[in-house]
């Protein structure tokens, strides 16, 4: 591989040469002239397309409304979380920053309940030094993974106070459109009404996945009617227990 020199790097395919991206740094790599595949590197193959489109989807949706700087790595990781679930699901707890996560600021993970409700657990704030507030925000985008559309966002915001009591917060989610519901928290560390520059102290981690629910279309059948039996005066229940 060699590195790029040019003033303006590239990530894309020119001519026979492909530019990519690796830690910083730019490189270009020689396209194969021929390139044989079998069964399994032509699904591993389609894998990693389907996980590109959806990581880039994921990215590009959440890029505009982030206030944090994402790490050099994330498009790996991110890709690789998308391959290694078994559905959309499984990139719950990525972090957009490696280099914290919002467990560094709430010890009781925040849950999304049925009715798209984000409940924050009441609980003790970790303290730390020099940090005089919490700006929380949280970015709900619902997400069409096979027509590779956003059909709804919004965003909350709470400031919380870390040397107060905190009590819990229960946020509404009403995102239109259909699609799967992903989330993500994201919380800077305010030192006098501005956000700390330390990365240790800035995370933004996908918090919830809902996958959106499969109508029931099964016909609905009247439900059969309990029957009275017309039983004279003989027939007592022992009776009829001793006849069968």
């Amino acid at each position: 591989m060699a590195k790029q020199n040019s003033l303006f790097p590239f990530t894309r395919k020119l001519g026979n040469v492909i530019g990519y991206q690796r830690n910083g740094n730019y490189f270009l790599r020689k396209m194969p002239e021929i390139v044989r595949q079998n069964a399994a590197t032509r699904s591993a193959a389609q894998r990693f397309g389907i996980a590109s489109k959806k990581g880039a989807l994921i990215r590009h949706t959440f890029y505009r409304d982030l206030d944090i700087r994402c790490d050099d790595g994330h498009i790996n990781r991110l890709n690789k979380a998308f391959i290694a679930a078994g559905d959309n699901t499984g990139i719950t707890g990525f972090r957009f920053n490696q280099h914290a996560g919002i467990d560094r600021f709430f010890s009781v993970a925040p849950k999304l309940f049925r009715n798209e409700a984000l409940h924050i657990p009441k609980q003790a704030l970790a303290q730390h030094k020099g940090i005089t507030a919490l700006e929380v925000k949280v970015i709900a985008t619902r997400i069409d993974f096979r027509s590779q559309l956003v059909t709804g966002t919004g965003t909350v915001m709470l400031t919380i106070d870390p040397h107060k009591p905190f009590e819990g917060a229960d946020l509404a989610l009403d995102i239109p459109g259909e699609g799967t519901l992903v989330v993500t928290l994201q919380v800077r560390a305010m030192h006098n009404d501005q956000p700390s520059s330390n990365r240790q102290y800035l995370a933004a981690d996908i918090i919830a996945v809902a996958m959106p629910q499969i109508p029931d279309n099964r016909p609905a059948y009247p439900q059969p009617t309990a029957t009275t039996l017309n039983l004279t005066p003989a027939h007592t229940y022992r009776t009829l227990i001793q006849r069968e």
